[in-house]
């Protein structure tokens, strides 16, 4: 019988604009099943794994699942091939994967809040002072969200592991998954080590972004996908390329909305990169500005970043940013990049509905919104 749950048949996405919907789906069934398997453990720990579910399924966008979807479709896979179901669910798995980073990004971000709600670690926390349990709630907040998020990781392994893949397509995807895992983590690790060593380099803001972000977010999911199809290496070369420069363009407007962003569409607070330190693109290039053409401005903005802000601070950091011509530096940048990604997709050899599919995505996600 549990081998029966664990292989029904997926509701497919019909367009690509399904795939958040059906990843949704899938994965409510894929945390059913795990809560039967940690409530055996003991019900106060099903009680708090299934903080992971509401996690996951409580918000976000499913973009890695978007693009992994997009890129076995642009490799010719289809929703009526055989295999097309253990490939959209090696897909979903890569949500629990963004769990796993956004649950210790925002511990080690120390953030409060994520899509509107206390992130994982504060709500484990005060779910230990409601039930009066013994001990710092913090820290037990942070301890058991650090489990949380590796749990979500290794029930991503799971799912690629259980997927009914033949030989010479899991050996490739096989290949793509494990390098992008070791890329998300160590990228993340130098994510820290660059705010640690103050790097205000561009050239170190852009290689974080394109191995913490870039890689998992667009590049290797396309590349996944591919696999999943079982595209030729070129194809799964050239998908990486055009991921490539749709990550880091998808990264650079993540961080204008990081400064620049909307609480009610962003889910965090406004200027909270700027609150926490990120040594992002957007802050490196007024650095390197400012520090040319207006000294000043430079030294105040040094001062302002990496530690809380009064809302007149706030204005005055985002002032920096804009005059410094730092803010319409990146906005270039990001039109270049999805030009010239989508310069090579009009090029490939792929089915024309997938290759528009792929456009509208790119668009969407790293269109401007202020």
């Amino acid at each position: 019988m549990a081998h029966a749950r664990r292989y029904h048949r997926s509701v497919l996405p019909a367009t690509i604009d399904d795939v958040p919907a059906a990843v949704h789906g899938l994965l409510a069934d894929v945390f059913a099943e795990r809560r039967t398997a940690t409530s055996v453990v003991a019900d106060r720990i099903a009680d708090l794994t299934d903080l992971v579910g509401d996690f996951v399924l409580g918000g976000g966008k499913r973009v890695r699942p978007t693009f992994a979807w997009a890129g076995f479709r642009l490799a010719g896979g289809r929703c009526d091939d055989a295999h097309a179901d253990a490939a959209f669910r090696v897909c979903a798995a890569l949500e629990l994967i963004q769990a796993c980073a956004l649950i210790h990004d925002d511990i080690m971000d120390r953030s409060d809040t994520r899509r509107g709600r206390p992130t994982v670690h504060r709500a484990v926390a005060a779910r230990h002072r409601e039930n009066g349990w013994l001990g710092d709630p913090d820290h037990f907040g942070v301890s058991t969200a650090i489990l949380l998020g590796d749990l979500a990781l290794s029930w991503a392994d799971d799912m690629l592991a259980q997927a009914p893949l033949e030989g010479t397509v899991r050996d490739g995807v096989v290949s793509v998954w494990t390098a992008m895992r070791t890329e998300v983590l160590a990228g993340q690790m130098l994510d820290v080590v660059t705010e640690a060593a103050a790097d205000e380099s561009v050239d170190a803001a852009y290689r974080v972004m394109r191995f913490k972000t870039a890689g998992y977010t667009v590049a290797r999911p396309l590349q996944l996908g591919a696999c999943l199809a079982g595209a030729p290496a070129e194809v799964v070369e050239t998908l990486g390329r055009i991921g490539d420069g749709l990550g880091i363009a998808f990264q650079l407007r993540d961080d204008m909305l990081g400064v620049f962003g909307d609480p009610a569409v962003t889910g965090k607070p406004s200027g909270d990169d700027l609150v926490a330190g990120k040594r992002t693109a957007l802050l490196a290039v007024a650095l390197r500005r400012s520090d040319t053409d207006d000294p000043e401005a430079a030294r105040r903005l040094r001062s302002l970043v990496g530690r809380p802000l009064g809302d007149d601070e706030l204005d005055a950091a985002r002032r920096i940013l804009v005059d410094s011509g730092a803010a319409a530096e990146i906005e270039t940048e990001i039109e270049v990049l999805v030009d010239d990604s989508l310069a090579v997709l009009d090029a490939l050899d792929a089915p024309s509905d997938a290759r528009a599919d792929l456009a509208a995505v790119a668009h969407a996600l790293t269109r401007r919104r202020s």
